[in-house]
């Protein structure tokens, strides 16, 4: 990219200074530098940073007072398509993205919304935060970003959240007062991050801004009515403009009871205006944090936190029709016998089962939490990961999800990539081949990570690694 447009150099010089104009266009013409959070429900810094140094020549280096993130010293072009990414024990995410749930801060037994939560980044983050405990709700109203949520829910093992497709305005009739935490990362003009999506810089105006300033309004009111009393909003975006941000914060202060947190970010950061184009904004609105991409070597960014101090009335709706879907403990005769073979056939200890409840769609199941709790399931596209399908004789034939989940309580039927080559060939979904194995199902699994399950055959060990995640290249070395 060769500079910024004139839109885009006017507005940041009205709004910061031209010095500042010219720092941006400066930044953008670098590459963007890149990050990655560490999934703790898998692994850990230190043993991450060995791994990626030892078998991909990728240095890190962690990032001060941001536990679980390491920054890539030298940009990488093979981040994406290691192993360990493709099973979930980091997820690629820009610094800056990270902060809106450090800062929203859930706790494991919290019920938490991320009310705008496609590709999945801050909802993989926040579920890792609660410690797969508590109730996760992850919301997505557009139909087609729907698929890559669930996939990187799956991916990175996620174990409290339930998938739900809705306008936020909808929820708020069926949610009122009812969150600890939400998340309000709202759509907008992107201008914070035209270094690594140059087409923002296409077609960004100030007018586009301000079209969207209803949608984020709209929004965050969802939010607010949502949360509880005493509950915590957090609203972000990743652009600059306060017609985007300030603007939406004053005029929701106006009309509904919530106030603004102190917070403190990891990173540099600028103060929020509390006046801008002769308006006079709400002073409180200066503990609002705005980050310039220059000054931090990521995406720009704006995070507040609000407290809601009293309550509100929304219209309750009618419920939805019911399927009669219903989320089952273990220790419910039906299901404990279900699943027994799986408990034999693994080793799998029965107390372990016992922290997840179990739903039954035709002859797939699913398992989430055991204290994950909603009401009316109809609404929800997906609940919790694939646990397994039950087969023409009512055995259950484990699912790759949820031999993952389970990888620390598996005993049995392991079976042992040691070569590259029997690697490539399980993850590619193939057979490897002239292997003698225990007949029936068994796991496979790869230095110390369970990669997914698999059939013994005449032929050998049958893969059954999901297909979605055989569309990726995956770097063997």
């Amino acid at each position: 990219m060769t500079g910024i447009s004139n839109n885009i150099f006017s507005y940041v010089s009205s709004l910061l200074g031209e010095s500042a104009a010219k720092n941006f266009e400066e930044f953008i013409q670098k590459d963007p530098a890149q990050y990655i959070r560490v999934n703790t429900l898998k692994t850990d810094s230190e043993r991450l940073y060995n791994t990626l140094l030892k078998d991909y020549s990728i240095q890190t280096e962690e990032i001060p007072n941001l536990a679980n993130s390491l920054r890539i010293k030298d940009r990488s072009d093979i981040l994406g398509k290691t192993v360990e990414h493709i099973i979930g024990e980091y997820y690629i995410q820009s610094l800056s993205s990270m902060l809106p749930p450090f800062i929203l801060a859930p706790e494991p037994n919290d019920k938490v919304l991320d009310l705008c939560a496609a590709p999945g980044s801050k909802t993989t983050e926040l579920g890792e935060m609660m410690h797969n405990s508590g109730t996760l709700i992850a919301n997505e109203i557009a139909l087609d970003r729907v698929k890559m949520l669930v996939y990187n829910i799956d991916r990175m093992n996620i174990m409290n959240a339930g998938v739900v497709h809705y306008k936020g305005e909808w929820l708020s009739k069926k949610y009122n007062d009812h969150f600890d935490k939400i998340l309000v990362d709202a759509p907008c003009s992107g201008l914070g991050i035209v270094q690594k999506k140059g087409e923002v810089n296409n077609w960004w105006s100030l007018e586009r801004a301000e079209r969207l300033g209803d949608l984020q309004l709209r929004l965050l009111i969802a939010a607010v009515k949502m949360a509880k009393e005493g509950g915590e909003i957090v609203y972000s975006t990743c652009t600059l403009t306060p017609e985007e941000n300030e603007f939406i914060i004053d005029k929701v202060m106006q009309k509904y009871p919530v106030e603004i947190e102190d917070i403190v970010l990891p990173v540099k950061s600028i103060e929020g205006f509390t006046s801008y184009k002769g308006k006079t904004l709400n002073p409180a609105i200066s503990k609002a944090k705005r980050i310039l991409p220059w000054e931090v070597d990521s995406d720009g960014f704006f995070i507040v936190k609000l407290k809601k101090t009293g309550k509100t009335i929304s219209p309750e709706m009618t419920p939805p029709k019911s399927n009669n879907i219903k989320i089952i403990g273990y220790e419910k005769k039906d299901i404990k016998k279900l699943l027994n073979n799986i408990e034999v056939e693994f080793g799998i200890n029965g107390e372990e089962l016992k922290k997840y409840k179990y739903l039954i769609k035709r002859n797939d199941i699913y398992f989430i939490n055991e204290n994950w709790e909603e009401n009316y399931l109809d609404i929800f596209e997906r609940i919790g990961t694939r646990f397994g399908i039950i087969d023409k004789s009512g055995k259950v034939i484990l699912h790759t999800q949820a031999s993952q989940v389970l990888q620390k309580s598996i005993n049995k039927k392991i079976f042992i990539i040691d070569n590259l080559e029997d690697l490539k060939t399980y993850l590619d979904g193939g057979t490897i081949r002239n292997k003698k194995f225990e007949s029936g199902q068994c796991v496979v699994k790869y230095k110390n990570s369970i990669l997914g399950t698999a059939i013994v055959t005449a032929q050998g060990i049958k893969s059954r690694f999901p297909r979605s995640k055989r569309t990726q290249e995956i770097l063997i070395q």
